[in-house]
């Protein structure tokens, strides 16, 4: 049973840091990707890692405050937010894939998610 699990939401005060984290089991995937939801919009795109070699990808409005990490023996991987922002409030979801291509940034690329995990950014 494939199971995607994750960790490390809360509330931080804007300028701070949080990083979440997401543990696969039941098998491997070629990509790994965080998403994030508030209320009433779409589920967005916010990073993507994949598992041969470590590439990554991260939507503008991140880059350069958070890092999609991936630790391959313990199946599990890491988004390590800094710099929040209150813009960044949202249930966060971690995403696999099987697809092969490069990046995959769309919500039905992913074919197993996690239950979200809520980041709230205090102004």
């Amino acid at each position: 049973q494939v199971q995607l699990v994750e960790s490390g939401g809360g509330l931080v005060q804007a300028g701070g840091s949080l990083r979440l984290s997401c543990a696969a089991s039941g098998l491997t995937f070629n990509n790994y990707a965080w998403f994030r939801q508030t209320p009433g919009k779409e589920r967005e795109f916010v990073s993507a890692i994949r598992k041969n070699d470590g590439n990554t990808y991260y939507r503008d409005s991140v880059k350069g405050r958070f890092t999609i990490s991936r630790d391959n023996a313990a199946n599990t991987y890491y988004l390590q937010m800094n710099k929040l922002k209150p813009e960044d409030t949202a249930v966060y979801y971690c995403a696999a894939s099987y697809g092969r291509g490069w990046p995959l940034f769309k919500t039905y690329e992913y074919a197993y998610w996690g239950q979200g995990t809520q980041v709230t950014v205090s102004s």
